[in-house]
Parts: structure tokens; sequence; C-alpha cells
């Protein structure tokens, strides 16, 4: 499954070549997963060529999709993701959720996974589970949000209050956002990486050889908790002087001057780009904060590379020159590169799909049962 997904349109032969099984093992498999609906036969592999041409097989295109969940300070997203990695189907509802108990958001997400996933019915698609990103940290058992600052949440089980027939995962934010990275951000992407996100709060997760690094608990990856001065004002997670007080969106538009409105990062970006110059100070300040939190994670772990994403990668402009220099003149070692995410803002959300989907291809025969 993953190498026809990978390439696309292989056959049998080529199937078995590249993942070292006999051509009767293959075939065999082939069978099966096409009787799953998991892979399609197209017809000749390549007409013209010498030989009798293999039948091409593609992922198939119905079937189980991968359903994506965010839970946002001031948003709730789901999509749904087929084995191609296409978006099928996809709901927002712009809702303020801080201060909101899990309960009523988790109602309301529930409303829009129905939506999303009858959308996706007509095509086909039937949901192979539900991946929930959340701003916050969340447990080993993949399911309980220990707390979200931002949200007001503590000890939250989401799986205990979605009522849905499908295994429910919920993770970080970041966490799913650099999955997202990985895993849809080219071939010439690299594998070890420190990705950080951004919206009102700040995330990071962190990619060591392919595999992201969760820590015991799995907590790593609070870069927006690090005090960059330890004196400074108040945090909700408790702390004083915390990165987010200084380049979350909502602290980045107090300094600007501006009232945060539905498009923070676009009201940001206009005043920038039409010179006024203290929303380009409040960006640059920003930026220097950003880059003395990095300072410390990239002194510490020693990625390959940072990775912007989220709000952050929209804004990267104008944040980018301090960040850099920060880096520069902090750094113990060689400059560690910097660059933006193609994702965006989209990170979180699609990295919660595809991990529904990732789980298919790793086990099919999961599948068989619902084929």
């Amino acid at each position: 499954m993953h190498a026809v997904s990978a390439e696309g349109l292989l056959s049998r032969a080529a199937i078995a070549s590249r993942i070292g099984l006999t051509r009767a093992a293959v075939s065999t498999l082939v069978d099966d997963l096409i009787r799953w609906k998991l892979l399609e036969e197209l017809g000749p592999e390549r007409p013209g060529r010498v030989g009798r041409p293999g039948s091409a097989l593609a992922v198939s295109g119905r079937g189980p999709a991968g359903i994506g969940a965010e839970v946002g300070v001031d948003h709730l997203a789901v999509c749904a993701v087929d084995l191609r990695g296409e978006v099928r189907a996809r709901a927002v509802r712009r809702v303020a959720n801080r201060g909101r108990s899990p309960e009523a958001v988790v109602k309301e997400l529930a409303a829009l996974v129905r939506r999303v996933a009858g959308e996706a019915e007509p095509e086909g698609l039937w949901s192979a589970g539900l991946a929930i990103a959340v701003p916050g940290l969340v447990a080993r058992d993949a399911r309980t949000v220990v707390r979200a600052p931002n949200l007001d949440w503590r000890d939250a089980d989401l799986g205990a209050l979605l009522h849905v027939a499908v295994p429910v995962t919920v993770d970080n934010e970041a966490n799913f956002g650099a999955l997202a990275e990985l895993w849809l951000g080219g071939a010439d992407g690299p594998r070890d990486f420190l990705h950080v996100s951004a919206e009102i709060g700040i995330g990071a997760a962190l990619i060591v050889d392919g595999q992201l690094l969760c820590g015991s608990r799995g907590f790593a990856g609070e870069l927006g908790h690090v005090p960059v001065r330890p004196d400074g004002p108040r945090c909700p997670c408790g702390g004083r002087g915390c990165l987010e007080q200084y380049a979350g969106e909502e602290a980045v538009l107090r300094a600007a001057g501006l009232e945060p409105g539905e498009d923070r990062v676009g009201l940001l970006a206009h005043c920038t780009e039409t010179g006024d110059e203290r929303v380009r100070r409040a960006l640059y300040d920003a930026g220097t904060a950003l880059g003395i939190a990095l300072t410390g994670a990239v002194n510490l772990l020693d990625p390959a590379a940072v990775v912007l994403g989220g709000s952050l990668a929209r804004l990267s402009p104008w944040l980018l020159p301090s960040l850099t220099r920060e880096l520069g003149d902090r750094t113990a070692g060689p400059a560690c590169p910097v660059s933006v995410s193609r994702l965006g803002p989209e990170g979180p959300l699609l990295g919660a799909a595809h991990s529904v989907v990732r789980a298919v291809l790793d086990d099919p025969a999961t599948m068989a049962e619902r084929a």
C-alpha cells in the first residue's frame, strides 16, 4: 500500500521488485486489497512496452477515508481525506472556544464531523477513524487533554465525550502540523527538523529521522511557554514572560495597537504591507523573541532545520529578519537554516486526517471487515 501510494500506477511485478516479495505473494496480497476496495486496477501499465504489460494498480479513491478535526481557540475545522491524500470534504466554523466547556465544544465538533462524513459518503467514502488536533498537552492515552491554557481546559477526555463508532486519536496541533510537513512537504523536505507553528499560542514539534519525538509523557514541544523574559507579563500557563506573550497573535496585535478580529493574521499582513511602522515594529520584536526561544532549542537539540508553519508562515517576511539575526548571533554551532512551510495554517488539520490514512496504509487488513 505504501509503495503504490508513493509511486502510483505500479504493476504487480513492479511492486514485487520494489518491496522484495515474490510475484506470487504480491499477487495474492493485491487480490485481497482489491477485494477490500483499497486498490483498483486501471488497465495496462504502459501500452507499447516490450512484452506483456502488467495491469496498473492505484490506491482507490473510494473506501476508507481519514477524518481530521481541529479545535482552535477561535474556530473548529473538519476534513475528510481519501487514501490518495485528496481532501474530499471540508467544514469550518468560526467560534470563540476559550472558556467554553469541553462538552459544548465537542458537541459542536461532532456535528461538523457528521456533516463532513455525510458529504463524503456519496463519493463512496467511509470513515476509517477520527484524529483531533488541539492546542494543549495530550496524555499518552491519545484521548485526554491534560491542559490547554488558551482554552482553559484541564483533564478533558475527548474520547469519552465523542460518541462515534470509529477509533478516535487526540494529539497536540503542533505535532500534527509537523507530521503534515514530514508527509506532505515534498520529497526534498528534511527528515530532521524543528517545526514551529502559531495561532494565539505557539507550539513546536521535533522530527528526528522521520519520527516524532514526543517526550516521556507526550508533552514535548511547548516552545510557547519557554520564558524569554523571566520578569515579563503573566501567562495563562502560570509562568511569566513566556514566548506567547511576545510572539503569539494576540500579543502582536496588542503591541501593534490593533483590535483582534476574525482574520488577525490578514490584518497584520495588510497593515504591514501598507507601511504601518508600529505593526512592523511589533512583528520585528516578535521575531526577536522567537529567535531567542529558538536559540535554546537549536543549541539543545541540533535540528537540521527549523520550519515555520501556522500563521508564522504568512508573517514570515517580517519575522525572519530579526529571528534569523538572533539565531545567528546566539547559536553555538553553524547557523541553522530556517524555511517556511507551504502548508501554513492547514498543517494541523491535514496532519490529523493523514494520520488516519497512514494507519490504514500501515495495516490495511483492519479494513477487511468494513469492505
